[in-house]
């Protein structure tokens, strides 16, 4: 089981992006080891020690532009899984004809 920590940084209230990633977190099934509402390099240096295995944020214009290593996609595409996990989340409408009625 991956150890996950809910990272907010020190500006942002934590109580509301908290909340949010709780429920990923309890979702995806990791184990959870705590908020860390410090500057990004605490969480950081939490990875590289190899504490934890996964950070999960509310919102992705928490992180540091310069945080570094990073990932870009070049093509553009979001690097978020297009998929929601375990098939939750909202689900695309469905396409059907209407049905006429006589």
């Amino acid at each position: 089981m991956e150890r996950a920590v809910i990272w907010v940084p020190p500006n942002v209230e934590a109580l509301a992006p908290s909340a949010l990633c709780m429920n990923h977190v309890l979702h995806r099934g990791y184990r959870f080891e705590g908020i860390v509402h410090a500057p990004w390099e605490a969480v950081e240096r939490m990875m590289v020690d190899g504490e934890v295995e996964v950070v999960v944020i509310a919102d992705p214009a928490h992180l540091p532009a310069d945080r570094t290593p990073r990932i870009e996609v070049a093509d553009g595409r979001p690097i978020w899984s297009a998929l929601p996990p375990r098939g939750s989340g909202p689900q695309p409408p469905r396409r059907r004809r209407p049905h006429t009625l006589e």
